[in-house]
């Protein structure tokens, strides 16, 4: 099992997520907790088509941190 972080951004009425190590992974839900489950189904999704495609799968190397300013 590979951990990868996700972006979590809040829009007007929802939220939206991607991966930075699987470009075109994203996602969008009406809740924090959907939007959890979303991209994490998207990442499944992502990683079987490109298996089935015969492509490489990307290892997660990004890295999330928060930066008090």
């Amino acid at each position: 099992m590979m951990r990868y972080a996700i972006v979590i951004e809040k829009a007007a009425g929802n939220f939206s997520a991607y991966v930075p190590d699987l470009p075109g992974c994203i996602a969008t839900g009406a809740t924090l907790e959907e939007i959890k489950q979303e991209i994490r189904d998207a990442i499944r999704f992502h990683i079987e088509g490109l298996e089935a495609d015969g492509l490489p799968v990307p290892a997660p190397v990004a890295v999330a941190e928060y930066i008090d300013a």
